[in-house]
């Protein structure tokens, strides 16, 4: 059964499931705007390695992260 919560967001997982709960008050959410973000490799959809730092040498960049999903 899939049920919308306050903010519009629909999943399986029940209303009162912790996987729907939200981060308590004063838990940090991530890096300030503008905070430069440690460093960090990941792979791209290729499987090669990407350091996001080396590898964008002086251009900006926009991080997106998605808290999490109820599966």
């Amino acid at each position: 059964m899939i049920e919308r919560d306050e903010h519009g967001f629909d999943a399986p997982a029940p209303l009162g499931h912790p996987g729907r709960r939200g981060l308590p008050p004063g838990h940090s959410t991530g890096p300030a705007i503008g905070e430069r973000l440690p460093d960090f490799v990941l792979p791209d959809a290729f499987g090669r390695e990407i350091d996001f730092h080396r590898d964008r040498g002086e251009a900006k960049a926009v991080v997106v992260f998605f808290r999490s999903a109820v599966w």
